[in-house]
């Protein structure tokens, strides 16, 4: 078939190393690729194969279904991934989204880690809330760690970025607004987790979480932990806080 090729060095030259600016990223790896194809396929510009990857025949056939291009690049793939056992790269083009008004929402505040915001993008789909706020400065979504630590959950997700919280909550003044505070004025625990029909589940960066100003944001939650640690993981706070309000 014609997309059963191997590419030319001038199609190696067209796709670069990742940058921020750019309008496509990447998914390394197999899975994530698997869910990029399935979950947004027409934002597939393209899926690179390692000749030695033993599932060729289905991904092949995944891309034919969508009319996605693919070839075999042992050497992109090689250039583009920084682990070795990478077999499988699929090229995006970046996009926006736009977040459900009437489902609940997670809002986290500059946070910094690409990895533990591919996590938290995992976690949200895994307690069952699609929509996530991302208040700037903060980890870039698009970069390939962060669509890694995903697992590909990323492109299940409607997310969006805002310059300020400010901004966010004009555009959502319906939800409820729960912060996650080391001095939160309500103790959460699964037997008396706060009831609301719309909520915002609100958590700061990994090394500063919220300043004191979001005590008056809505009702500040502490989640109860021992002395022996001065805080919880952001990944795990937010993992506790979704399952606790989805489950309640």
């Amino acid at each position: 078939m014609k997309q059963d090729r191997i590419s030319s060095g001038n199609q190696e030259q067209q796709i670069k190393a990742y940058k921020k600016d750019a309008d496509y990223s990447y998914t390394l790896g197999a899975f994530p690729t698997y869910e990029l194809i399935k979950s947004m396929p027409n934002q597939v510009r393209k899926v690179l194969l390692d000749t030695s990857f033993t599932d060729q025949e289905h991904l092949k056939s995944l891309c034919r279904e969508y009319q996605i291009p693919f070839e075999y690049n042992n050497k992109l793939i090689t250039k583009l991934s920084d682990k070795e056992n990478c077999y499988v790269a699929g090229i995006f083009e970046k996009y926006s989204c736009t977040m459900s008004a009437d489902k609940p929402h997670i809002v986290l505040v500059n946070p910094s880690n690409m990895g533990n915001l591919g996590t938290i993008l995992r976690t949200a789909v895994g307690f069952g809330i699609y929509d996530i706020a991302i208040i700037l400065p903060g980890a870039d979504i698009f970069n390939p760690k962060t669509i890694r630590g995903s697992m590909g959950a990323l492109f299940k997700l409607n997310i969006h970025l805002y310059e300020s919280y400010e901004e966010y909550r004009s555009e959502f003044p319906k939800h409820e607004v729960f912060t996650f505070m080391l001095n939160g004025e309500k103790t959460l625990t699964l037997q008396d987790c706060p009831k609301a029909e719309l909520f915002a589940l609100v958590f700061g960066n990994e090394a500063t979480g919220l300043n004191d100003s979001f005590l008056t944001a809505g009702t500040s939650i502490f989640i109860p932990q021992s002395p022996d640690v001065d805080s919880l993981n952001l990944t795990i706070a937010v993992g506790i806080g979704a399952y606790a309000f989805m489950n309640r």
